[in-house]
């Protein structure tokens, strides 16, 4: 799920604008929709053969028990079935024998929300926006913001190497560049940088390019700044780990219902404390994860609103470049509120097009929602519809900016929109679903459920740590333990401590 591409602050600073302005300025239904049944078609979805689990479990009997029911297959809730699975298989390895059930509920095809709809980047920010978290957080907790996007991205590169799956999931390891528009946006990103180092970020593979080398080696006219970043497919990453949950230990059993929509969670008066509905029946359960992102306020009135969690569209085009491209371009790119790459001409999926130009590979591209108007695209559930000037503004950049690369007027292959879930701070909920966003207070009438959404679009860099430490309050409710924190969350992404933090 990398959908923005402007720094942190920027991106925050819009973000808290736009829901003021969008409130005084515009009508807008703050409760999220149900996803909409005919999402536009999607690149990462729609490529024939790409979807291996697109409507697993949509036909036949549903699981009508579980121990754990998970909301939504995207990142988040298929990565916390993958850590669901370890915990479970670590605690088989030490001698404690817990079985565990867990079903994973979607309401479309399988990784049909952001993650299935995003730019394929998994760019964790290396140095950007540390003065402000300081500011705000302190020190140790400004570390841990950027440290965490570092830590889940090498933790799926691990998985990906370890079982050799680099191929499958087209991971291209080509870091990020940045493209800075002015002289005054440099001077801001070199003092992040500074502040960061001084700090103990290890800021070693930050690479500085200035517009002459910018011009002569990838051919764009802006200096730049380069950090370790990926790219790759990510719902074939999700497929994955989900085929990694299901086969990891027979302790722990796995089943998966698509096109399932959850239509609400009532409480049960029996061993069982929930009952997770949906037009095919019920499932009975113990423990939910709503792994729901943009649309997490319809089943949870709570969440909706500026202080909790705004279903907010982005969009996506294919161009194809006029030539081959050499392998320094083959980076992930960003800047200019837009974010792109290459696709690998001889990825796990040909891309089709015409015979002369296979070698020219497609761009997936998104960005400038600042054609959106106020709201910046702000309180939209739709994801069947494209926003048509902003489809024009970006079918214009890549020509405009890298000229001699890419035809003017050519149209896009393929476009998209998808759903993210923003929040005023840009950061996720994570933990205990709880009745007040502002207090943090609960009278314990969620107990058993949980949230982990609201990536302000920047999910992949963050979602999979963030299941990870809710599949651990699971683990740890499920054998009646207590939960600690662990040192690479930042605090304030947990639910009790939001009311405490600054917005």
């Amino acid at each position: 799920m990398l959908w923005a591409v402007l720094i942190l602050s920027l991106l925050q600073n819009s973000v808290r604008s736009s829901v003021v302005n969008s409130q005084e300025a515009l009508s807008f239904q703050p409760i999220a929709s149900f996803p909409v049944a005919n999402a536009s078609k999607s690149f990462w979805i729609d490529t024939p053969g790409a979807n291996l689990l697109g409507d697993e479990g949509s036909i036949g009997p549903l699981t009508e028990d579980a121990d754990v029911c998970i909301i939504g297959a995207g990142m988040t809730g298929i990565s916390a079935t993958y850590h669901l699975a370890k915990a479970i298989e670590k605690l088989g390895l030490e001698g404690l024998s817990l079985e565990v059930k867990a079903v994973v509920l979607e309401a479309r095809e399988f990784c049909s929300g952001a993650t299935g709809r995003n730019g394929g980047h998994l760019t964790p920010y290396s140095f950007f926006n540390y003065r402000e978290y300081e500011e705000k957080y302190g020190t140790i907790e400004a570390l841990k913001s950027l440290q965490i996007e570092n830590r889940t991205a090498m933790a799926m590169v691990s998985i990906i190497q370890e079982h050799q799956l680099a191929d499958i999931v087209d991971l291209v390891a080509g870091g990020h560049l940045m493209l800075i528009s002015s002289e005054e946006e440099y001077a801001s990103l070199k003092e992040e940088y500074l502040a960061a180092s001084r700090a103990g970020l290890n800021v070693g593979d930050v690479e500085w390019l200035p517009e002459e080398d910018v011009d002569r080696i990838y051919g764009a006219s802006y200096s730049a700044v380069k950090f370790p970043a990926f790219n790759f497919w990510p719902l074939k990453f999700v497929t994955q780990l989900y085929l990694l949950a299901n086969s990891s230990t027979p302790h722990f059993s796995l089943s998966l219902h698509t096109h399932t929509p959850v239509t609400s969670v009532t409480p049960l008066s029996s061993s069982r404390i929930w009952s997770v509905n949906t037009p095919r029946g019920s499932v009975k359960c113990s423990h939910v994860l709503h792994a729901t992102n943009g649309y997490a306020s319809h089943l949870l009135p709570q969440f909706g609103g500026p202080s909790g969690i705004i279903p907010t569209r982005g969009q996506i085009v294919v161009m194809r470049a006029a030539t081959p491209v050499n392998d320094s371009w083959k980076a992930s790119w960003g800047g200019l509120d837009h974010y792109w790459f290459p696709r690998p001409v001889n990825g796990s999926i040909s891309d089709h097009g015409p015979e002369d130009e296979k070698e020219n590979p497609v761009v997936i591209l998104g960005g400038g929602r600042h054609i959106g108007g106020p709201a910046f695209e702000q309180y939209e559930t739709d994801d069947s519809v494209v926003n048509t000037a902003l489809g024009e503004e970006l079918r214009a950049f890549l020509p405009e900016t890298f000229p001699h690369m890419f035809n003017k007027g050519e149209d896009a292959e393929m476009e998209w929109t998808g759903i993210m879930g923003y929040t005023s701070m840009a950061d996720p909920f994570v933990g205990p679903v709880v009745e007040h966003l502002q207090s943090g207070a609960t009278s314990g009438i969620f107990a058993g459920q949980y949230i982990a959404a609201g990536y302000s679009g920047h999910g992949m860099p963050r979602a999979f740590s963030c299941a990870e430490a809710i599949a651990n309050m699971i683990t740890a409710a499920i054998q009646n333990k207590s939960w600690s924190t662990p040192e690479w969350l930042p605090k304030r992404y947990l639910t009790k401590n939001r009311s405490q933090e600054k917005n």
